[in-house]
């Protein structure tokens, strides 16, 4: 069996953390900002965790069991 090969898109977009969890960073804060709050914009910095739902997917297309 060869390999399975990790999404080169999703090893960009993801990484994980110590204790396993999935960290993302936030969309809407690449373009288009003067239109957005600083609150918005501020908000948007931080990183998040990946929801439950979509940890699976997110697992398979990073190739983790």
């Amino acid at each position: 069996m060869p390999k399975i090969k990790t999404n080169s898109g999703a090893k960009k977009r993801f990484a994980l953390t110590g204790s396993g969890k999935i960290k993302r960073k936030h969309a809407f804060k690449s373009h288009i900002l003067t239109k957005k709050t600083k609150k918005q914009k501020r908000n948007l910095t931080h990183s998040g965790l990946v929801a439950k739902v979509n940890i699976t997917a997110v697992k398979e297309l990073l190739a983790i069991k």
